[in-house]
C-alpha cells in the first residue's frame, strides 16, 4: 500500500513535469517573454472572512490591471504544498515610462566621456584584493537624466525589455502596489498592499531573486546576478576582497548599498585605530615588569604588611594588600602612558573617520545619480498609512493641491503619548541598572566570605579577587536584563512610532531611529557610565560609609583602580552583544530556512518554482537595515566613548565587522527574499548621532583618563610629592593609602573578627591621619590632585577640540574632481536636451507647424548660449 501510495505520488510528479515546457524555476511569465516584476501570495482558507478576503482581491487585481499591470494565477495544484496561490505581475513598458517619468527615475543619455581618475600607485600591490572589473563594474558609466515619455528617443534605449533594470522595475510596482485601491470599508477608502498584508489577504508580496545562488539561471536572458554576488561577495573565503558596491546597489538598490559602502568605509578606517591601539596594549604588556606601583603591591615586605580596612560591613575581613597582586599588574595593561596618548588619537581619528567618509558619500552620490534625489525624496515618499489615516485636508501652499494633514491637537496629543512612554522605559533602563547596582553591593559580601572560606578557590584567589567576581557576575547579568529590555523596547518604539502618523518615510526613520537609539544608547552604556564615573567616587572612609537606601554600603574600586573593572564590564557587554547578534543574524534565518533549502535541493526545477523558493525565504522587512546600522552605531559608541579604558575594542570591532559584513552579505544573498529597491543619498539621520557621539567622547574620555585612572594621582605623586630621586615612583602606594584607627569603627561597620588583633588598617583616599588635628579630613595632596585632574580635562578637550575642528576645516566634504564632474555632467545633460529641443524645434518649421515660431527658435538658440556661459 505504502509503496502504491509512493508510485501514485510519483505519477502526479511525472505529469506536472510533462505538462510543463519551460522550467518553474524561471523569472518570466509562461510565454517565456514577460519577466516577473513581483509576485502576491495568498492561501484561499476557508474561514469566516473568506468572502471579504475574495472581495478585497478581486477588486485590488482589477485596479491593478486597470492601472496597466499584467497578471497571471498559479493555481494551489501547482504548488508544492497545494495550498498557496501565486499572483504573478508583469509592468509592461507604458506602465514602466509612465511612472519612471512621476518617480523622476534617471536613464542614460550617453555615454561618460569625462577621463577616469588618475591610477593608484599602489594598484599593483593591492591587485589581490581586487575583483574582476565585470563585477565591480557591471555597467558603463553614462551621462544621465530624468526620464521624460515626450522625448523616448533622446535616451539610450537599445532594448525596451532590459532598458529598466530589475531593481528599477521592482520599484516601480512596489509604488503602484503600495497605492492601489481595493475598496471601501467602514465609509473610507482603503488602498496599500501593507494593509492587504496586515489583515491576511494576501501572505507575502516580494519581487523575485534572479536565480538559484548557487549556481547560474538556465535562462540566457537571465544576468544570474544573484550567483555572482554570492561567489564573489557574500562567501567567507573572499573577507579579504573589496565589495562589489555598483553590483550591490544594481541588484539591491541604492539604500543597501549605502550600507554596505559606509560599513566596509567604517571597517577600513578601524584597521588602523585597531594597530595603534594593539601597540598601546603591547607597550602596556611589555613595560608590566616595570611598573613600580605593582612592584610595591606584591612586594611582601610593602604590599604584605599593609592591612586593607574591610570592603563590607561586619562579614568582612581585614586583608593584606598584596593579595590584589595579579590584578594590579593586569590594570597595567589599560591603565598607562600609553592610555592618555590612545585617547587623544582616537579623539583625532573619529574627526578623520566621519571627514572622510563625507567625501567617500559625496563620490557614491555622484556615481549613483543621486546628486538631486533630496528634493526628489521629500516630495515623492508621502507614506500611504499617512493618506489614509489623515481624512482632512487642505491646500499645499507649493503645489496649491488638496493634501491630507494631521491637525495641531492631534499631534500634540500623540507627541505627549509618545513622550511619556519613551521616559517609561527610559526610566524602566535607569531602575533597571539601580537594582544591578544594588545586587552588586549585596554580593560582594557574599563572594568575599565564600573566597575566604573555601580552600578550592585559594589557587585562584589572587587573579578572582571579590571585586573581579562581582564585576563579572553583575556584567553577565546587565546584559541579560538589555537583551530582555531590547525585546519587548522594539515593539513599543514601532507601536508608538506609526501612532504618531509621520508623514513621510524619512521622517518616520528618522523619528523611530531616535528613539532606538536613545533607548539604546541609555540599555547599553548606562552600566559602563556607572563603573566609569560613579563607582568608587562616594565611599565616604572607614567610620563614616555613604550607603544607597541608607542599607547598602557603596562600592570600593581595586586598590589599583577601577580601570579594570571598567574594561571587565565593556568586554562582557561588547563581545556579548556582537556574538550574540551575530548569532540571531545567521544561524536563526539559517535554521528556519533549512527545510525550504532541502526542497530546493532535492526537487526538479520543473516542480518547486522561483516564486516558490523564494516565498520560502525570510522577509528583510523595512526595518532590515535599521537594525544593521543600529548595530554597528552601537558598537562606534563602544571603541569611542570608553576607549581610553580598552584600547584593544578597535581590534575587536574589526575582526567582528570582517565577519558582519560577509555575515549580512550571506544572508542577503542566501536568507532573506529580495528586498524591493530603495533609494538613499547617504546613511541619514545616522551621520548626526555618529557627529554627536564623537563630540562627547572626548569628554568621556577626558573623565576616564582623569577619575577613573590612576595616571593623574601618580603624575601628581611623580612631580610634588615624589621623596626619592633615582626611584620617583617609589613610595606611591604607601602615600595613596590613608589611616585609620580600629578603634574609630563603629558598631555597625566593625568586622565580627578581628584574630590577629590589628590596631590600624589602610584605605584609598587622601585624608589626615588619627592622631591629627584635622583627623580624618582631606589633605592638601587630595586638593591638588583633583585641581590637576579638572585642569587635565580642560586642557585635552580643548586640545582635542581644536585638533577636530582645524582637521574638518581642512578636509573638504565634497572632493574637487567630484565638485568639477557634477558641473560638466550638468553642462552636458543641459546641452544634450537644449541641442534635443533645437532639433525637435527645426523639424516642426520645416514641417510647417504653425505652432513652431521663429522666436520660439531663437529663445530656444539663446538659452542654450545662456547655459554655456553659466
Amino acid at each position: 500500500q505504502q509503496s502504491g501510495r509512493k508510485y501514485n505520488l510519483f505519477l502526479k510528479r511525472r505529469l506536472r513535469i510533462d505538462k510543463r515546457h519551460q522550467s518553474k524555476d524561471s523569472i518570466f511569465f509562461r510565454d517565456g517573454v514577460r519577466r516577473i516584476d513581483f509576485v502576491l501570495s495568498y492561501v484561499d482558507d476557508l474561514n469566516k472572512e473568506w468572502e471579504k478576503k475574495l472581495e478585497r482581491r478581486k477588486e485590488f487585481e482589477s485596479n491593478l490591471q486597470k492601472a496597466g499591470l499584467e497578471l497571471e494565477t498559479e493555481d494551489k495544484k501547482e504548488s508544492e504544498d497545494g495550498k498557496i496561490f501565486f499572483v504573478k505581475i508583469h509592468a509592461p513598458w507604458e506602465v514602466l515610462i509612465t511612472y519612471a517619468e512621476v518617480l523622476n527615475i534617471k536613464v542614460p543619455i550617453r555615454e561618460n566621456d569625462i577621463p577616469p581618475t588618475v591610477e593608484n600607485p599602489l594598484d599593483c600591490v593591492l591587485f589581490p584584493l581586487r575583483l574582476p572589473e565585470k563585477v565591480m563594474h557591471p555597467e558603463p558609466d553614462y551621462f544621465t537624466a530624468p526620464f521624460s515619455k515626450d522625448k523616448q528617443e533622446l535616451y539610450l534605449i537599445n532594448d525596451e525589455s532590459t532598458f529598466f533594470s530589475p531593481s528599477m522595475r521592482n520599484r516601480i510596482v512596489n509604488y503602484i502596489l503600495t497605492r492601489c485601491p481595493y475598496g471601501t470599508e467602514e465609509g473610507k477608502k482603503k488602498f496599500g498592499i501593507k494593509r492587504l498584508l496586515n489583515n491576511g489577504t494576501y501572505t507575502a508580496a516580494y519581487p523575485l531573486h534572479d536565480c538559484q545562488y548557487w549556481k547560474k539561471a538556465s535562462d540566457p536572458n537571465c544576468d544570474s546576478e544573484r550567483y555572482t554576488l554570492y561567489m564573489e561577495w557574500a562567501r567567507f573565503l573572499r573577507f579579504y576582497k573589496e565589495q562589489p558596491l555598483d553590483l550591490i546597489r544594481k541588484y539591491y538598490g541604492e539604500k543597501i548599498g549605502i550600507y554596505f559602502a559606509w560599513l566596509g568605509f567604517y571597517t577600513e578606517m578601524l584597521f588602523l585605530a585597531a594597530v595603534v591601539g594593539l601597540i598601546c596594549f603591547l607597550y602596556g604588556l611589555f613595560t608590566m615588569d616595570e611598573n613600580m606601583s605593582s612592584k610595591e603591591i606584591c612586594d611582601p615586605s610593602i604590599g604584605g604588611e599593609i592591612i586593607m580596612c574591610p570592603l563590607c560591613d561586619r562579614d568582612c575581613e581585614y586583608w593584606r594588600l598584596n593579595t590584589t597582586c595579579e590584578s594590579s599588574q593586569y590594570s597595567h595593561l589599560f591603565d598607562n602612558v600609553a592610555t592618555l596618548f590612545f585617547a587623544i588619537f582616537m579623539g583625532i581619528w573619529v574627526t578623520l573617520f566621519l571627514e572622510f567618509w563625507k567625501r567617500r558619500q559625496a563620490r557614491l552620490k555622484y556615481e549613483w545619480d543621486l546628486v538631486d534625489f533630496e528634493e526628489e525624496q521629500q516630495q515623492l515618499q508621502l507614506r500611504p498609512e499617512y493618506e489614509a489615516k489623515c481624512t482632512q485636508k487642505k491646500k499645499n501652499p507649493v503645489t496649491q493641491e488638496m493634501e491630507p494633514y494631521l491637525p495641531l491637537t492631534s499631534q500634540a496629543v500623540r507627541f505627549c503619548i509618545s513622550g511619556a512612554t519613551v521616559l517609561f522605559w527610559v526610566s524602566l533602563i535607569i531602575a533597571s541598572m539601580i537594582a544591578v547596582i544594588v545586587y552588586r553591593l549585596a554580593v560582594y559580601a557574599a563572594f568575599a566570605s565564600l573566597m575566604e572560606n573555601t580552600q578550592t578557590l585559594q589557587p585562584i584567589s589572587g587573579l578572582l579577587t571579590p571585586q573581579l567576581a562581582t564585576s563579572v557576575t553583575a556584567s553577565c547579568l546587565n546584559f541579560v536584563i538589555i537583551m530582555i529590555l531590547n525585546f519587548f523596547y522594539e515593539r513599543i518604539a514601532i507601536w508608538i512610532t506609526d501612532m504618531e502618523i509621520p508623514r513621510t518615510h524619512m521622517e518616520y526613520e528618522n523619528r523611530l531611529t531616535m528613539k532606538m537609539f536613545l533607548f539604546q544608547f541609555v540599555n547599553y552604556y548606562s552600566s559602563c557610565f556607572y563603573v566609569a564615573f560613579f563607582k568608587g567616587k562616594f565611599v565616604g572612609y572607614p567610620g563614616a560609609y555613604t550607603y544607597m537606601f541608607n542599607r547598602w554600603r557603596n562600592e570600593e574600586c581595586d586598590p589599583a583602580g577601577c580601570l579594570i573593572e571598567l574594561t571587565t564590564q565593556l568586554t562582557i557587554v561588547m563581545a556579548g552583544k556582537q556574538i550574540w547578534g551575530n548569532i540571531q543574524e545567521a544561524i536563526v534565518p539559517w535554521i528556519c530556512n533549512w527545510w525550504g533549502r532541502r526542497k530546493a535541493r532535492n526537487n526538479p526545477e520543473n516542480l518547486y518554482s522561483r516564486w516558490e523558493q523564494d516565498h520560502d525565504l525570510q522577509t528583510f522587512g523595512a526595518l532590515g537595515l535599521f537594525y544593521e546600522y543600529l548595530e554597528m552605531v552601537i558598537q562606534f559608541g563602544f571603541i569611542t566613548l570608553f576607549v581610553a579604558s580598552f584600547p584593544l575594542a578597535p581590534l575587536l570591532a574589526l575582526m567582528n565587522n570582517i565577519l558582519e559584513i560577509r555575515v549580512d552579505s550571506w544572508k542577503l544573498t542566501t536568507q532573506y527574499r529580495r528586498p524591493v529597491a530603495a533609494k538613499a543619498h547617504s546613511i541619514g539621520v545616522w551621520q548626526e548621532i555618529l557627529n554627536g557621539m564623537a563630540i562627547l567622547s572626548v569628554v568621556t574620555n577626558a573623565f576616564i583618563v582623569a577619575f577613573t585612572s590612576d595616571m593623574i594621582p601618580r603624575l601628581v605623586y611623580y612631580y610634588a610629592y615624589s621623596e626619592s630621586e633615582d626611584s620617583p615612583m617609589s613610595g606611591y602606594i604607601n602615600n595613596s593609602l590613608s589611616v585609620f584607627l580600629i578603634s574609630d569603627f563603629p558598631e555597625r561597620n566593625e568586622p565580627k573578627e578581628n584574630p590577629e588583633n590589628f590596631v590600624i588598617c589602610r584605605y584609598r583616599d587622601y585624608r589626615y591621619p588619627p592622631d591629627h588635628e584635622k583627623k580624618y579630613l582631606h589633605t592638601m595632596q587630595f586638593w591638588h590632585i583633583l585641581a590637576a585632574k579638572l585642569a587635565f580635562i580642560i586642557i585635552m578637550e580643548h586640545v582635542v577640540f581644536i585638533v577636530k575642528f582645524f582637521v574638518a576645516w581642512m578636509i573638504p566634504d565634497v572632493p574637487a574632481d567630484v565638485k568639477a564632474k557634477i558641473k560638466r555632467e550638468k553642462y552636458l545633460t543641459q546641452k544634450i536636451l537644449h541641442e534635443y529641443e533645437l532639433e525637435k524645434l527645426k523639424e516642426r518649421l520645416c514641417q510647417g507647424d504653425k505652432g513652431a515660431t521663429e522666436k520660439e527658435f531663437i529663445a530656444t538658440e539663446g538659452r542654450m548660449e545662456l547655459s554655456r556661459a553659466m
